[in-house]
């Protein structure tokens, strides 16, 4: 293991990161939740889905990732507790579609994977 051996420790820094760190908790906190959901490929492709549609049922994500309708309510379950999605009920049916709050974190993941592989390699 690397040991780190400094001749000077700029305080100054120091306690600015810190308090930079300190001032923007909550938003680490935040971003580290929906970073570490969309991080499971089958919820981020459920984001992405969910982004381009607007909303859609489990029944419809079951057909389009040919997944079981419980498979994918596991997945919208731990989506929707992390406070990623939202849901809204129409007769018997459930539609989730991404919470506003987080569309425009996710935007950028999907920027990345609609890029053309050439341009992604460049």
């Amino acid at each position: 293991m690397d040991s780190c051996t400094r001749i000077f420790a700029d305080s100054g820094q120091i306690k600015n990161c810190r308090e930079t760190v300190k001032t923007h908790q909550q938003a680490f906190t935040d971003l580290a939740q929906v970073v570490a959901l969309a991080g499971n490929e089958v919820r981020l492709k459920i984001l992405f889905l969910l982004a381009q549609e607007q909303e859609l049922c489990p029944c419809d994500l079951s057909d389009i990732l040919t997944m079981t309708i419980p498979a994918v309510s596991q997945h919208l379950r731990k989506l929707k507790d992390g406070g990623v999605i939202c849901s809204r009920k129409s007769g018997q049916t459930v539609f989730y579609s991404v919470n506003p709050v987080q569309i425009t974190l996710l935007q950028p993941f999907f920027q990345i994977i609609q890029e053309p592989l050439s341009e992604a390699k460049a």
